[in-house]
């Protein structure tokens, strides 16, 4: 069998670390194992437009300039078609050339499933008597709610701890002094399920609101077309769901960093004695609780956020323009 030379191009970042890992691929069984030569080529091959026939026509070109025979495109945008669906993946009429949206496989287990789908394609490509489809569109029902999962995912908003170091300190060191503080346990005591509940949720939604101002991460549609206003609210919704994640992250790991210092310093009995009212430990997870929303606001809010990629990177807004940079610097 004659050797297919397969250009995989990948959008930077994440797309190129999963194509990477793909190296290696093997034809399906029962055809020749050394039929596949792939190469992979980190490229933003999407910068500047996301409309799908733009980056085919990209895909083609650098393979003509390759002399590949197959090309696939890797990206981590959201693709959609002329009927506003989005769509998994996107093949040219002549079969040739490919694109795979990587968000659109869910977020989960995104190597075997890039792998799988990377083989499907280039075996599809490969064969003119293939009835694989010309375009792939998401499900109406859950396709959104996949294609956000996967945005968020691939985010990594657990990486977003690191890039709010500072806050994260501060927070602890004013939930420590609020810990031994009396005033502090009138107020945990007094307050009822709901209200810490809605402290909670009003300290994270405080902070996320902060890290979308100070960091500029909200999109904004490049004209009133309905295609930009639909892809601005995609981008602000896999945001603002990073960001509460992360912040989320954070939040329990203060509680339980609280709650561990409350019980080390704390006995209920004492702080019973003190306040003339019966206590018992389940009071510090109580305290623990109020002073943790509390540390996030007044921890959180009062220092400078960390200038740290992770942040950034939380908002697919930033990357497109991360992309228009480097291609610009490769430029000149």
């Amino acid at each position: 069998m004659k050797r297919i030379n397969v250009g995989l191009v990948a959008d930077p970042a994440s797309p190129t670390e999963i194509a990477r890992r793909l190296s290696g691929l093997d034809p399906p069984t029962g055809q020749d194992h050394d039929a596949w030569d792939v190469d992979i080529v980190s490229e933003p091959f999407t910068t500047g437009s996301e409309d799908v026939d733009t980056a085919m026509a990209r895909l083609r070109d650098r393979g003509h300039q390759q002399e590949w025979d197959l090309v696939i495109g890797l990206t981590e945008l959201p693709l959609r078609d002329d009927d506003g669906r989005y769509l998994l993946v996107e093949t040219d009429p002549q079969r040739r050339t490919a694109m795979l949206s990587l968000p659109a496989l869910g977020g989960l287990r995104m190597h075997a499933r890039a792998r799988n789908a990377v083989r499907t394609l280039i075996s599809g490509m490969a064969d003119s008597t293939s009835q694989h489809q010309h375009r792939v569109p998401l499900s109406h029902r859950g396709g959104r709610q996949r294609l956000l999962l996967g945005m968020v995912l691939a985010n990594r908003p657990w990486l977003l701890v690191p890039g709010l170091k500072s806050a994260l300190v501060a927070a602890l060191t004013t939930g420590a002094i609020a810990t031994i503080n009396s005033t502090v346990w009138l107020l945990a005591g007094s307050m009822s399920g709901w209200r810490l509940m809605v402290a909670s949720i009003a300290s994270i939604a405080l902070v996320v609101a902060w890290l979308v101002i100070d960091g500029q991460l909200w999109d904004r549609p490049d004209d009133d077309s309905t295609e930009a206003k639909e892809r601005s609210r995609l981008y602000n919704t896999s945001t603002l769901l990073t960001l509460a994640t992360g912040v989320i992250i954070c939040y329990l790991a203060l509680y339980a960093v609280n709650l561990l210092w409350a019980l080390f310093v704390l006995d209920p009995a004492v702080m019973g004695n003190y306040l003339h009212t019966s206590l018992d430990y389940g009071d510090l997870f109580v305290l623990a609780w109020f002073v943790a929303s509390a540390a996030t606001v007044g921890g959180a809010l009062g220092t400078g956020l960390e200038s740290d990629e992770a942040i950034r990177a939380a908002a697919y807004s930033k990357r497109e323009e991360e992309r228009r940079d480097r291609l610009a610097h490769d430029r000149t």
